[in-house]
């Protein structure tokens, strides 16, 4: 053993102290969590850990998002550091590649205070590149990096459904499995760090291109004189069925449970998806991939977000699209 650890340098010593530590945590008591960016998404992958017995270190930019987790007992600190400093497994949830960071890297970011041996987990959806130089930067500080973001919107994070889509070194990959178990009921290994997001944006670019494909149907559809839930339906049990026509309808009426029977209230928010749409231009730029359904699925909801959208659902693309044609 101690030869392995020889040869394989500094880092390959950090990676065996950690199998070391987690090997001892599974044995012993649930060590505590840290958990940064208590938002839609991770207020309540945080609670799902909570749930299943890790004490949980909470950290928000809004101090509000945390009094939640006062009261089921969690430790609140004052910033990524302070989290940094009393946890050596980390998850972070946070809005853009600028967030993150300024999470890891800021002034009182992640990496002020990180341990030696610590795994850091990025369940945010933002750039490969930006995961690639974060996971460079905290490698320099004896820890470890990896990129997990999710899919299954809000309603799978409160069940604990989420599917993660994991990046970075493979012999961490079952540390981190541990307590992303805890939050989905998906967690796949994609290869080096940068691919777990590779993954989310392709996902997400296929997601806005079929919501607007059955959008556009089921309005279609409607102004012919079909019902929409038989229209649904028959599409359903056809060759157009997809998640975003059978679980995700965007047409009021159709479904139950769904954003689009709440007024587009709560889910995945038109400004994500635009916001991911445009990382997946910018990979398509990067790697010359002609993406013309992507494209212009990025170009309708930046319109969508300048008249009105942002904070709605993203299958609020079915109203605008009813708004347009009457113009």
């Amino acid at each position: 053993m101690a030869a392995a650890v020889v040869r394989r340098g500094p880092a390959g010593w950090w990676r065996w102290r950690r199998r070391v530590m987690v090997c001892s945590r599974t044995m012993a008591s649930k060590t505590p969590v840290g958990f940064i960016g208590l938002g839609n998404m991770g207020n309540p992958m945080a609670k799902n850990l909570v749930k299943h017995g890790y004490p949980v270190i909470a950290y928000d930019v809004f101090p509000e998002a945390c009094k939640e987790f006062q009261d089921l007992g969690a430790q609140v600190t004052e910033s990524p550091a302070d989290v940094a400093e009393r946890a050596d497994r980390i998850i972070t949830m946070l809005p853009s590649s600028p967030n993150a960071k300024e999470v890891y890297t800021g002034a009182n970011g992640i990496l002020k205070k990180v341990k030696k041996g610590s795994l850091l987990i990025d369940s945010s959806t933002i750039d490969p590149a930006v995961s690639k130089e974060l996971a460079k930067a905290v490698e320099k500080m004896g820890a470890v990096f990896m990129d997990a973001p999710v899919s299954g919107g809000v309603g799978a994070a409160r069940a604990g459904n989420l599917t993660f889509m994991v990046g970075g070194v493979e012999q961490e990959f079952n540390a981190a499995k541990e307590l992303l178990t805890c939050m989905g009921s998906n967690v796949i290994y994609c290869g080096e760090v940068g691919t777990g997001q590779a993954a989310k944006i392709c996902n997400n670019m296929l997601l806005a291109i079929s919501m607007i494909g059955t959008a556009e149907a089921m309005n279609l559809g409607i102004r012919l004189g079909l019902d929409p839930k038989l229209l649904a339906k028959i599409l359903n049990m056809s060759s157009g069925r997809c998640w975003s026509s059978d679980t995700y309808n965007p047409v009021p009426g159709v479904m139950e449970g769904v954003p689009s029977a709440n007024n587009y209230q709560g889910g995945f928010g038109t400004t994500f998806m635009a916001k991911d749409l445009g990382l997946a231009q910018i990979s398509a730029t990067n790697t010359k991939t002609p993406v013309p359904l992507g494209s212009q699925a990025h170009q309708i909801y930046r319109m969508m977000c300048a008249k009105g959208y942002a904070l709605k659902d993203f299958s609020a693309v079915f109203q605008f699209l009813r708004e347009e044609e009457s113009l």
